[in-house]
């Protein structure tokens, strides 16, 4: 036997602003968040736009000048703030959080040996970043909670991989609850070149608002985005005992490492539908109202995310309603699967879908329902939220909306 989960405070920081109910409504009327740098200089990089988010510069100061940290901090105090008075019992903080920068140079020296940095050893060393678990120690401390947090740097999966980890803790009672989530930002001189040195990006500089458009014929790469969403994931019992408002259950987690390649899945997709497949599976359910994709508008990963989703759904796949929030923020790299699972949260709670922004020409690859551009009503009780990363890095949370019939 396990304890149900559920959500009872949400925090984000995002391109489309930094409150929880702003965020869902701009998705919901499918604006960008996407425009061009402003953080540095970044006119002699091939990609030139990005998702920046907007932080207090004091917050920012008092974070050792790591946007990543800061963006934590904030969603996490407005979670705290969101969950009304606090959990009772054990809790921790679980947090995929960005990696260094000197782990994506050493990623260059492995893919692309003959690029050249357009950065000084002076600039090198001014966005050395802290360490990841750093992060994870500043909020135990500022809402104390003594019990051991845990860093997941699991890629791009790392805010749905926390996610599921915490969940499992809280599920199986060895926490009685936990902050939760993701927060990241490589929107630096070292991140911008180091994914513009895989051809990972898109070009796209002349319409920023236009580039992330993800299953789209003409889309040529992904847009970084920067920010954090944090949850407040408890005791089912403990949250109705405390007459907490809740937003959502979380009922089933899955993972998966298909190894295939540093920056490329599997071709088959074999990752991805087996970390989904065994999110359903824990979550009892065979398939789901909604999914979140992971949508992150490559060449590579659309399709191949398709064809996982069709294997997963079967005949029910074309009927299925599947969202990119990246369409309209970009990739938060580490924070994407925490703020994805935000905007389900706020999208189900109102009976809606997000749209999929740019997507003017489906890829003959890509055969499912993306919502194009416009949202749609579309009452659900369920989504699952789906984060793939570098280096073979799968995982897959199932949502259920509160209250509902079980």
């Amino acid at each position: 036997m396990r304890a149900r989960v559920v959500i009872t405070g949400m925090g984000v920081v995002s391109p489309l602003g930094n409150e929880v109910g702003t965020f869902v409504d701009a998705l919901l009327a499918g604006r960008s968040g996407i425009r061009p740098i402003t953080h540095f200089d970044a006119s002699a990089l091939p990609t030139r736009i990005a998702g920046e988010s907007e932080i207090e510069p004091a917050l920012l100061e008092s974070s050792l000048g790591d946007r990543k940290i800061a963006f934590a901090r904030y969603a996490a105090a407005r979670a705290m703030e969101d969950a009304g008075a606090r959990p009772r019992g054990k809790g921790s903080v679980v947090m995929g959080v960005g990696l260094e920068l000197f782990a994506m140079e050493h990623l260059l020296r492995l893919r692309a040996p003959g690029f050249t940095m357009p950065v000084s050893l002076a600039d090198r060393l001014s966005f050395l970043q802290t360490p990841s678990d750093l992060a994870v120690h500043l909020l135990s401390r500022e809402h104390g909670l003594t019990a051991p947090p845990t860093c997941l740097v699991s890629a791009c999966a790392a805010g749905t991989d926390a996610l599921g980890h915490a969940f499992r803790l809280v599920a199986t009672g060895r926490r009685d609850w936990a902050l939760s989530g993701g927060s990241d930002s490589m929107i630096n001189p070292l991140g911008a070149a180091g994914f513009a040195a895989l051809s990972a990006t898109s070009t796209r500089n002349d319409e920023p608002t236009r580039a992330s458009r993800p299953f789209d014929r003409r889309r040529d790469g992904f847009v970084m985005g920067e920010g954090a969403g944090v949850l407040v994931l408890e005791r089912l019992d403990d949250a109705l005992a405390r007459g907490a408002r809740i937003h959502a259950e979380i009922v089933g987690y899955g993972s998966s490492l298909d190894a295939h390649g540093i920056s490329e899945p599997h071709p088959e997709g074999r990752g991805a539908h087996l970390a989904m497949k065994r999110a359903l599976d824990d979550a009892g359910v065979d398939t789901v109202d909604c999914i979140n994709a992971h949508g992150t508008s490559t060449p590579k990963n659309d399709p191949v995310e398709s064809l996982a989703i069709e294997r997963l759904l079967g005949e029910r796949a074309r009927h299925v309603p599947v969202c990119a929030t990246k369409s309209m923020i970009g990739h938060l790299i580490s924070a994407a699967g925490a703020v994805e699972a935000i905007a389900s949260i706020g999208c189900m709670q109102q009976g809606m879908v997000h749209p999929t922004i740019n997507l003017d020409e489906p890829d003959p690859a890509c055969r499912l329902d993306y919502v194009p551009h416009v949202a749609r009503a579309h009452a659900h009780d369920t989504v699952l939220s789906a984060s793939y990363g570098f280096g073979g890095h799968n995982a897959a949370i199932v949502l259920r909306r509160w209250p509902h019939a079980r």
